[in-house]
């Protein structure tokens, strides 16, 4: 039997308006699908670097401060005056300066936290004790901001507890006058021959999470 060739209208039959409108549905789901998708990766990788770049801004603030804590000057050097500080979110630290070809020098080492921004001072290096006493009066009194470096910012809070071999307690400060700056020369800092270590504390801005960090003192 002969078969009759199909007619042009039937062999070139397309998608109908049907067809192409569901299609063209399906194409726009999965659109706003893989959009979603997208958007989320990127916002995780967002956020994931700003963590990733507080992270490594608090090692870097971190690790300078182990290495002030590790230098602190004991009573050898300074007699009966105070190596450290710590009160209403400042630590005050009296460290030991080394350098190729030259003696051993004192200078005053100050951790601040101003406006949100954890800010690090230090003093010019000095083998003279009355000049190291000046330092320690205009850090205390917190005159000079001329060389303050900014560590960190976007930190509420910051707290300083000492290790006496025992437990974890507050600084105990020294005490000061009435204008607010550190006694004079010969005044010793309570607890300052029994202090092992530090332990700070940062809160960071927006976050319940406290970041904390011992060091040892004069350990190098």
């Amino acid at each position: 039997m002969l078969k009759l060739p199909l007619s042009p209208r039937h062999s070139r039959r397309g998608f109908t308006l049907i067809e192409l409108l569901v299609a063209i549905t399906i194409l726009g789901v999965i659109a706003v699908l893989g959009w979603r998708g997208l958007d989320s990766i990127v916002r995780a990788r967002l956020a994931l670097t700003s963590d990733l770049e507080q992270t490594h801004g608090m090692q870097l603030a971190f690790a300078q401060m182990q290495s002030d804590c590790g230098l602190i000057a004991d009573a050898v050097l300074l007699g009966t005056r105070p190596n450290l500080l710590s009160d209403q979110g400042r630590l005050l630290i009296v460290r030991k300066v080394y350098a190729e070809n030259q003696p051993s020098r004192l200078q005053v080492v100050a951790y601040r936290l101003r406006q949100g921004a954890l800010m690090r001072s230090e003093s010019d290096a000095t083998r003279d004790l009355d000049q190291l006493d000046q330092f320690w009066q205009a850090a205390s009194a917190d005159t000079n901001n001329s060389n303050s470096v900014t560590l960190k910012t976007g930190i509420d809070a910051m707290t300083v507890k000492s290790w006496d071999g025992n437990a974890w307690s507050m600084v105990q400060p020294v005490a000061t006058a009435n204008n607010g700056v550190a006694p004079p020369p010969g005044t010793v800092a309570p607890g300052r021959m029994a202090m092992k270590g530090l332990q700070v504390t940062l809160q960071l801005h927006g976050q319940q999470a406290l970041l904390v960090k011992a060091f040892l003192l004069g350990a190098v």
